[in-house]
């Protein structure tokens, strides 16, 4: 028996690589949060309904709550009573009787029409009605939302603002969430200085790590920055050996230059390859890995462009998988403002600015200038532009895929 060919880690294309970085990604936990702290987490069990929602036929409207085969226009009602939310008629309406009810209120048993207020005329302890010959009911059923025992949320989702009203209606003060996955971030280079710091004239501002804090945080997870590292393999070593994290992110290091050390050091703690490098543009020296212990690593470039490029398409659908959330990454048609040329053999993600043209369709315009350097265009982008690998020239107003950036 042959062995195996040995498994293919460099120029990957962009959807084998992302298949590598999610082997075996799933979620890392559960725990159980108060109802108020569940905003942005992801839900780890089934939310059910333990009881119908409204409880009990509720009226959709102020006005008079009688029975129907009572009504007549213009026919004089006793009123017997009110009805108001929290505060339920306590009697059967009895026939030709009529009961004030407010929106939201119980409709009294034995009444099953709503008369709005504008159609009722009050005179004394009677009231009469001219809603026609068939009025409304203006009722909210029992189980009109939901009834009881009703799934009304699914493991996986993310719970917003909408989903946590439907929980509390639910009558959870608790809920079970998926736990956050903890990423550690590393800055290396000699080049890099701390913002606030005083730079040498061969220096720069470090601001990659505090990119991708803010969009761990956004994407589901806890994230802690290292001490940025000078390029030297046993002090970048050191720095991660005791990160307490399921996944190290490190910027910078990751091409094969006398100065990228960030493989050979982690190789000393264990590190295992499953993507060397991706052919696509920018972010061509994207990695990621194992640690001995079994921590993930996933490798981004120095370069600010190419690393937030490469965080939207495997950072981000790494931390939806480890908490158990959908990690496609999903693609929607818009139109290109200006003609872009033929791509080499690398697929390309260019920063574009979106737009809406008097039809109504997406427009999608690139930066003309695409240096994986330049953290300002980034900043005014709202979208990354895919040009896939050996494409041919496109013409303005055809149809390309876009990823929507996430901005504010």
């Amino acid at each position: 028996m042959t062995d195996p060919a040995p498994r293919q880690l460099k120029n990957l294309t962009v959807e084998d690589a992302r298949a590598r970085i999610l082997e075996g990604a799933g979620r890392l936990g559960v725990e159980t949060v108060a109802l108020e702290a569940s905003l942005g987490r992801v839900l780890a069990q089934s939310v059910a309904a333990s009881r119908p929602q409204p409880p009990f036929d509720a009226s959709a409207m102020d006005g008079w709550a009688i029975r129907r085969a009572d009504y007549a226009p213009g026919k004089a009602f006793t009123i017997a009573g009110e009805s108001a939310a929290g505060k339920a008629y306590p009697h059967d309406v009895q026939a030709d009787q009529a009961v004030r009810i407010f929106t939201g209120a119980p409709i009294p048993a034995g009444a099953d029409l709503v008369v709005i207020q504008e159609e009722a005329v009050r005179d004394g302890d009677t009231v009469r009605f001219e809603a026609g010959e068939t009025p409304k009911s203006n009722s909210r059923p029992a189980g009109g939302d939901f009834r009881a025992g009703d799934v009304l949320l699914e493991p996986g989702v993310v719970i917003d603002p909408w989903r946590l009203s439907l929980v509390a209606s639910a009558g959870l003060a608790q809920v079970a969430v998926a736990r956050r996955p903890r990423v550690a971030i590393l800055a290396t280079g000699d080049e890099l200085v701390p913002p606030g710091a005083s730079p040498r004239p061969d220096q720069i501002f470090e601001s990659g790590s505090f990119s991708l804090v803010a969009l761990v945080q956004a994407w589901g997870g806890e994230a802690f920055r290292l001490t940025a590292q000078v390029d030297d393999a046993a002090a970048i070593a050191a720095a991660v050996q005791p990160a307490e994290a399921d996944l190290i992110v490190t910027i910078g290091g990751a091409s094969v230059g006398d100065h990228d050390l960030v493989k050979p050091a982690l190789k000393t703690l264990g590190l295992e390859l499953a993507v060397e490098t991706i052919a696509v543009r920018p972010g061509k020296p994207t990695w990621s890995g194992r640690l001995s212990d079994g921590r993930r690593v996933l490798g981004l470039p120095g370069n600010p462009a190419s690393a937030l490029v490469c965080a939207e398409l495997f950072l981000r659908p790494l931390l939806a998988a480890l908490v158990g959330a959908d990690a496609e990454v999903r693609l929607v048609p818009a139109g290109l403002a200006e003609p872009l040329p033929a791509t080499g053999p690398r697929e390309h993600w260019m920063r574009a600015a979106l737009s809406i043209d008097p039809e109504g369709r997406t427009i999608a315009r690139a930066f003309t200038d695409q240096d994986s350097s330049l953290v300002g265009v980034f900043a005014r982008a709202d979208a990354l532009l895919r040009r896939r690998a050996g494409a041919s020239a496109a013409s303005a107003n055809a149809v390309v895929e876009v990823l929507p950036l996430r901005r504010g």
